[in-house]
């Protein structure tokens, strides 16, 4: 009969330039796919070169590198009878294009160029990649001679056309064709296309899964099909992780579900699904029958193959399941913590420093290095020979094995208790106790003295000596008191970062861990060059809010009451002296405004797009029972006057784990001026304006009332 077709489909941890590491992992998702009896395979977005290459896509070298992968895999044994699609830059008329590359037993079928390009938000695929604009049009595509001697081909089919084997139609889409409001798949379903398939770069957003499933499932329910969707995971050289969520859909249900965070190199997921159900499925839809009856043609590629096997009565079928999501707990659990085991193994350093403070980043940095921990233990269980061999490595014991995630913690987490004479002994127990319950190898010190010479050095040049406000000193001397500890810790932190482990007898260095979280940075609360300063970030784009509510899921998960006492206790900056003997400085009263307020104002601000006129207007009707007119333009002038002051602070911005849309990360993300007119004049104005009028109407309003 012949309409049963096993489809496979990836999700791959490949690394940008790693072209000897992506071509292995490559063939061993083909080769597992196989295994499967999958007879087409479909990988991730540019896999051959890793996705974000960025601006090495300029470079011959990339090119050329990509196409002798290209050449390697088209002569490997593994890949015959077998459809492979695989993502790879080509140069096209002297044209870089985004591009799916699918062969079949050493010949090429088909390269079906990206049509519309991701250019938002982190992705900038246009300063690269030109998109192909010729919809339903092929081209001839002359191959490289290192590929005509593989191949015995000179030219191919290059553009926007679906394969015809034997028994199906199967048509590409890529990435941002999904998400785009005229998705080639709708086309291409019309046309007759069965199989549609996705290679994706999509990267980890805190609650983005449900999007991604749900254009999937939809685009299957009303058009019928099959789908499949594979994706890069882990870490790719940056701030992005890329989250997996392979998946296999056919008529608005899926088949297949891939991890989301795992530390699995190599994912392959197959189903095996009958043709006939595609068939029927559309053939009720009299309103898709219509339209189909009026589609434009595709050009089609015929292909001498079959995806089904002639007898397949018996061959059992796939049954549909239940998408399982994670928790907004569990996301930043596991999220954050395999990208940090991706940045420790790739970089080969033996571990992360983090100043311990006895709050609640800090506290939620460790559980992530402790979660990190939790997941290779995991894996060395189940099996995965990667990991143990880079756990080997990095402990530098080649019959290692670790046991449980406090022990491998204490191996790979140093941290360290940075008291100065404002530090309360309540900080100082609840850093100590964390320490202890999730295992790291801990350091108690204080910086006072350190304080003391730094300070004696500018008394002894300019003869004055500053003092706290609460001294009588002013509020500049208060500040530059404040500043004067926290870059000290700063210089602490890299210096035990490289030498502590020297000094316990044992090789390598320390990767430093930074812990402001992405509401603080926002505002630009904290200290330019302090322990903000380090050499990654796991919660640089996590708001406070959804930080209480990991460490509230971590404390319950992973029974660390150590947790409580931190979640319980106010956030301080302990920088200012202390009022016998307890806190007198809180963060929320330092910024003016609360956490929940800040991820407000952060949302409005690079999500909703608002200047601070729009931002007064939003928030006017959002805190209409709480505030006046005139409460919300002052919350509003704070905001954007801090955010301006302090928006420099940016640019030296620790890298940070991407997990949310309201990221203020100078580099890469959030492409605003640093240096602006604070007193936004015009802008403060027209607030102003409106809230006279509102207040105006307000006192008529009442003036009229008997």
């Amino acid at each position: 009969m012949g309409r049963k077709v096993t489809v496979a489909t990836c999700a791959l941890n490949q690394w940008a330039l790693d072209f000897e590491g992506n071509l292995h992992r490559i063939l061993k998702s083909i080769e597992i796919a196989k295994q499967k009896g999958a007879r087409y395979r479909l990988g991730p977005e540019l896999e051959i070169c890793g996705y974000g290459c960025w601006d090495h896509y300029y470079e011959s070298d990339t090119l050329l590198h990509s196409l002798q992968v290209l050449a390697a895999l088209l002569e490997a044994p593994v890949t015959q009878d077998i459809i492979c699609d695989v993502g790879m830059p080509v140069m096209h008329r002297n044209v870089r294009y985004n591009c799916r590359v699918i062969f079949l037993n050493r010949r090429i079928l088909l390269i079906r160029p990206k049509m519309a390009l991701a250019n938002e938000g982190n992705y900038h695929e246009l300063r690269w990649f030109a998109p192909w604009a010729r919809g339903r049009q092929t081209e001839d595509h002359f191959l490289p001679r290192m590929i005509q001697e593989v191949t015995e081909q000179e030219t191919v089919p290059f553009g926007d056309a679906v394969l015809a084997t034997r028994d199906t139609c199967i048509g590409s889409e890529i990435c941002e064709e999904l998400w785009t409001p005229q998705s080639p798949h709708i086309a291409m379903g019309l046309d007759g296309v069965e199989i549609f398939t996705n290679a994706s770069g999509s990267h980890h957003v805190l609650r983005k899964a449900h999007a991604r499933v749900g254009l999937v499932t939809m685009a299957t329910a009303k058009n019928g099909g099959i789908y499949l969707l594979a994706n890069q995971k882990g870490c790719d050289g940056d701030r992005l992780y890329y989250d997996g969520c392979a998946m296999i859909a056919m008529n608005g249900a899926v088949f297949a579900q891939g991890a989301q965070f795992s530390l699995d190199d190599v994912e392959v997921l197959t189903a095996t699904l009958d043709l006939e159900d595609v068939r029927s499925y559309r053939a009720e839809v009299s309103s898709r029958n219509l339209a189909a009856s009026r589609a434009s043609p595709y050009p089609r590629v015929k292909v001498d193959f079959a995806l089904s096997c002639h007898e397949d009565l018996l061959q059992p079928l796939s049954e549909p399941v239940e998408w399982k999501y994670h928790s907004l707990g569990e996301e930043i659990s596991l999220g954050p913590a395999c990208w940090l085991w991706d940045f420790l193994r790739r970089s080969h350093q033996a571990g992360f420093f983090l100043p311990l403070s006895g709050g609640l980043d800090s506290a939620a940095t460790a559980c992530l290095v402790h979660s990190m921990c939790h997941q290779v233990c995991e894996a060395v269980r189940s099996g995965n020979p990667e990991v143990l061999a880079d756990v080997r490595a990095l402990v530098g014991e080649a019959g290692y094995t670790p046991q449980d995630a406090r022990e491998l913690c204490g191996r790979l987490l140093t941290t360290c208790y940075m008291a100065s004479e404002n530090s309360s002994q309540e900080t100082r127990d609840r850093a100590q106790e964390l320490a202890q319950q999730i295992g790291s190898h801990h350091i108690g010190l204080s910086i006072a003295p350190a304080v003391t010479a730094v300070l004696g050095i500018f008394s002894l040049v300019t003869g004055r000596r500053p003092l706290f406000a609460a001294h009588g000193g002013s509020s500049k001397e208060n500040l530059a008191l404040q500043n004067v500890q926290a870059r000290l810790r700063m210089v602490v932190a890299y210096l035990f970062a490289q030498l502590s482990l020297w000094a316990r007898g044992a090789p390598g260095g320390l990767l430093v861990l930074g812990s402001a979280n992405v509401d603080e940075s926002l505002l630009g609360y904290l200290t330019k060059y302090d322990c903000s300063s380090a050499d990654i970030n796991p919660i640089g784009s996590i708001s406070k809010t959804d930080l209480r509510a990991f460490v509230q899921f971590y404390a319950e998960r992973c029974q660390l009451p150590a947790l409580q006492r931190i979640l319980a206790a106010p956030a301080t900056a302990e920088l200012e002296p202390l009022a016998d003997g307890q806190v007198s400085q809180t963060d929320e009263e330092d910024m003016g405004m609360t956490y929940a307020e800040l991820s407000v104002y952060g949302r409005l601000r690079k999500i909703a797009k608002a200047g601070p006129f729009s931002m007064f207007c939003k928030l006017l009707h959002l805190g209409r029972d709480a505030c006046t007119p005139r409460q919300v333009a002052d919350k509003v002038r704070r905001f954007f006057s801090k955010y301006a002051v302090n928006r420099h602070k940016m640019t030296t911005l620790t890298p940070a784990y991407h997990a949310e849309s309201y990221s203020p990360d100078d580099s890469r993300f959030d492409l605003r001026p640093f240096l602006y007119h604070v007193g936004w004049p015009w802008q403060f104005r027209c607030i102003e304006s409106q809230v006279l009028q509102l207040e105006r109407r307000e006192r008529q309003e009442l003036d009229g009332v008997d």
